[in-house]
């Protein structure tokens, strides 16, 4: 064996051949390459060249309307917005969708309560507090049978959409969105379409009326219609897709449109993969869903995934139980900014509140990815927001102190270095972990989970935490200087590129 280009040194040991790379080589190569491929490094690897480019469909977050929007949404909401991300920048054409609840029988309940409740400004300036107040109200009477027969006849009259009626659902619908994209800003999510139950109403009517043409369609004694899905045909499994009473209780709706739902993206998207993101109490649902499919004939059912995802819990904020993911994003930017405040190192900071709300959000979204997505977690404040350790915090700390070191050593991109002064181990050590950034990136494409991206870059800012006390820019040698400045400008770009996949940004000061 000879020593080449690459290989610097071969030596044998018992019964071990051992290769030592050259480090000069080593540290060329991965420098240029994340400098010249910038936010795309990575992805551009080889081990992506025979993935097939597809359109993929992602229907996450979905809250219902008038509910509370919960912690199960919040995580729906950042878990979906990471596969999207991560999708998108592996060069798959994505279409981000959220299904609302926005029909059924609650919304009967809701009418009423608004008429005998409900204030149109309130209505207008704040929907999702003010809808859910009521809510809250006309629950209370309920039980009362007159309540039950008004409630049961406002839906009746949105299924037979009488004017009035519709026109005050659609303000309930149109304000809440409105409000919804307001706090998917502040979260940085965006959605390419909202759709809901209501848009599949009369489509699910034509559902049943395909599975009943396909002979699938059994009725009950009670008069409820269901779908036989065991092997022998002995009703051993089964779906329920029709109440007997004739109006779309909930059960139907939770089949028939999604059915409907399913089919109709088929058509309008021409999807190859369509992934539902919802936490794991679904996981029947969607199994049943894309069982009836595939009995419907619609091969592509296999293409159908559900990412399911465990429990949150313990989260409060100081006014007590979290309803509303506003009140999160409140209650986070708060206890970051307090933390800022009594900081020694906080400087001037030219937006704190901005600043406090990124790093709050990245001390959310870490706490949330660090583990396997389908485990329940019990969620802590005090250890979402350390500022050492492993963190979101931390991350955000060590991308503004990356860029401070450039700030002050002048931006310029640097791209002729001597790299024979980044060879202490230290250096090396972090060079190879940046080699090996589309190995993680791999990873998660194959099984979804934000898990390998958070390790990895943590451990990378452990690694340039520790380079950077060890092998200081300050007060070296001019061509020293440049080399470790480039390293750890290098080290900054792909700490950014794997935050801003999680659906973090990074922040430039802290």
């Amino acid at each position: 064996l000879k020593c080449d280009a690459v290989v610097s040194e071969i030596s044998a040991g018992p019964g071990t051949v051992n290769f030592t790379i050259n480090r000069e080589l080593l540290a060329k190569t991965v420098l240029q390459q994340v400098l010249k491929d910038g936010s795309e490094y990575g992805v551009k690897s080889e081990l992506f060249s025979t993935v097939t480019r597809q359109k993929a469909v992602i229907e996450f977050s979905s809250p219902n309307i008038a509910k509370k929007f919960h912690i199960g949404h919040l995580r729906s909401t950042i878990v979906g917005n990471f596969i999207a991300n991560l999708k998108a920048a592996l060069g798959h054409e994505v279409t981000r969708i959220n299904y609302l609840g926005d029909w059924g029988m609650q919304f009967g309940l809701l009418g009423v309560g608004f008429q005998c409740f409900g204030n149109k400004e309130k209505l207008k300036s704040s929907p999702l507090q003010h809808l859910f107040e009521v809510y809250v109200q006309i629950n209370k009477a309920a039980e009362d049978e007159n309540t039950k027969k008004l409630a049961k006849d406002f839906f009746r009259k949105l299924e037979e959409h009488d004017e009035q009626t519709l026109s005050l659902w659609k303000q309930f619908r149109d304000f809440s969105i409105e409000e919804y994209i307001r706090i998917y800003k502040r979260l940085g999510v965006h959605f390419d379409e909202y759709s809901g139950e209501s848009f599949y109403q009369e489509k699910s009517q034509e559902v049943l009326k395909m599975l009943d043409d396909k002979g699938l369609l059994q009725i009950t004694i009670k008069g409820t219609g269901i779908v036989d899905l065991s092997e022998k045909k002995d009703l051993s499994s089964f779906s329920t897709v029709m109440r007997s009473d004739g109006t779309t209780l909930y059960i139907t709706r939770q089949v028939s449109p999604y059915l409907a739902a399913a089919i109709d993206r088929m058509n309008k998207h021409s999807w190859d993969t369509m992934i539902y993101v919802t936490d794991k109490s679904q996981s029947n649902h969607f199994e049943h869903l894309f069982q009836i499919l595939k009995l419907m004939g619609y091969d592509w059912a296999e293409r159908c995934q559900h990412v399911s995802f465990g429990l949150v819990q313990g989260m409060k904020t100081r006014r007590g139980e979290v309803i509303f993911l506003e009140d999160v994003l409140n209650e986070v930017r708060s206890r970051m900014l307090q933390n800022m405040a009594s900081a020694k190192t906080t400087k001037e900071i030219e937006d704190p509140m901005e600043t406090a709300e990124k790093v709050g959000l990245a001390a959310l979204i870490i706490q949330d990815f660090r583990g396997l997505l389908s485990s329940d977690y019990q969620f802590s404040w005090d250890r979402a927001l350390q500022s050492h350790g492993d963190t979101g915090v931390f991350l955000q700390y060590t991308h503004a102190r990356l860029h401070s070191l450039e700030r002050m050593h002048g931006n310029e991109q640097l791209t002729d270095v001597n790299v024979a002064c980044l060879q202490e181990p230290d250096a090396i050590s972090l060079l190879q972990h940046l080699l090996r950034y589309d190995e993680v990136l791999y990873r998660s494409s194959q099984d979804l989970q934000p898990k390998h991206i958070v390790s990895y870059l943590l451990t990378l800012s452990h690694l340039a935490a520790v380079t950077h006390r060890t092998l200081p820019v300050k007060g070296s040698a001019p061509e020293v200087a440049q080399a470790r400045l480039c390293l750890f400008q290098a080290a900054r770009l792909v700490l950014a590129n794997g935050m801003k996949l999680l659906g973090i940004t990074p922040v430039t000061q802290m």
